[in-house]
């Protein structure tokens, strides 16, 4: 099962994230190494949210990662959302019954 994490970025965050960026992504390989998080980016042209697709049988790895993610902390994140993603086709999807 899949949960996707999106995020909605404050104006500018291209120029504003530097300090935290570091952090920000070894808090995500991190969560990649442990099996969570399977795919993660920005939204590009323009860069106003990020995506990042966790594996899980619940949201709680998603929302925990949301609360303690540097760019939330440190407000560059203006809100998040997560939803449970009925994934079809792929790994560690579930296929439908025919």
């Amino acid at each position: 099962m899949h949960y996707i994490l999106f995020y909605d970025y404050i104006e500018n965050v291209a120029e504003k994230r530097a300090p935290y960026r570091g952090s920000h992504l070894a808090y995500l390989q991190k969560s990649y190494d442990a099996g969570e998080v399977v795919l993660a980016g920005a939204l590009a042209d323009p860069i106003d949210g990020a995506v990042i697709v966790f594996r899980g049988s619940s949201p709680d790895s998603a929302e925990r990662f949301a609360k303690n993610d540097p760019y939330v902390l440190n407000g560059l994140v203006t809100s998040w959302r997560v939803r449970k993603w009925s994934t079809v086709i792929g790994d560690g999807s579930v296929p439908p019954q025919l």
